[in-house]
């Protein structure tokens, strides 16, 4: 797979760098992998619920609190509160995200969210991990482009090969400016793109890569997608208008 190949070059390029084995090169990127994108995408400390674990919540880490609060009108620990209240622990995840959706409003990507969320952090699911036992990745940037512009860089075949080269999709829906899906690499996974305006020049791509093998794989393709995302942001940034 084209996205394992990518990884390999990385851990020989910090063996070479560090001089550490190929085994703890490729340790120290996928614990990298793992961890929070950045300090202030992480929710309070104060806000986090306290029957949450304390490894719990890689959801949250990656949506900061004030961004949930503003696409779903709640904070996370609000929705946490109001879930438990619910007894949603012993709710399925469809039941979940469909009473966020009918009971409360909330658009359907965010109702996945907080879903996703909240699993983690009652210890439902294991960061990675789907409830049903299966894993995926996901990754998520903000681009100082509009929603359209950053929604043709997924479902345009010229332009996904500019920063996602050497990759074969399948596409399966590509709903304009929101939504992408797609086989990847002549399947068995697949990913789901989600994109959300934030103003009028500047949105938020969220990419979940599903039906992976395990843990591993799945750690993997988090680095693997934070890494293109990072260089599709870089190319969508510095090319203002051009197509």
């Amino acid at each position: 797979m084209t996205t394992q190949r990518s990884f390999k070059a990385r851990v020989r390029t910090r063996m070479e760098k560090t001089g550490e084995s190929y085994t703890t090169a490729r340790r120290h990127l996928i614990n990298r992998a793992a961890e929070p994108a950045s300090v202030a995408a992480s929710p309070p400390a104060q806000t986090e619920p306290t029957a949450a674990p304390p490894a719990a919540a890689a959801q949250t880490e990656r949506i900061a609190d004030d961004l949930i609060r503003a696409r779903t009108g709640r904070g996370w620990a609000e929705w946490f509160a109001l879930l438990d209240a619910a007894s949603a622990t012993g709710w399925t995840h469809t039941r979940i995200a469909r009473h966020l959706g009918t009971e409360h409003e909330v658009p359907g990507w965010w109702a996945q969210t907080v879903t996703v969320g909240y699993e983690q952090a009652r210890g439902l699911r294991a960061p990675g991990q789907r409830r049903g036992g299966g894993f995926e990745a996901s990754a998520s940037r903000t681009v100082a482009v509009p929603a359209r512009r950053l929604f043709e860089a997924f479902a345009d075949e010229t332009a996904r090969a500019r920063w996602l080269p050497d990759v074969e999709v399948r596409v399966r829906t590509a709903t304009a400016p929101r939504s992408f899906r797609a086989d990847w690499a002549g399947g068995p996974t697949r990913i789901v793109v989600g994109i959300d305006a934030v103003g009028e020049s500047k949105a938020r791509v969220s990419v979940l890569h599903e039906k992976l093998t395990g843990a591993e794989q799945a750690a993997e393709l988090k680095a693997y997608w934070r890494e293109r995302l990072a260089a599709l942001k870089a190319l969508l940034e510095t090319d203002g208008d051009h197509r």
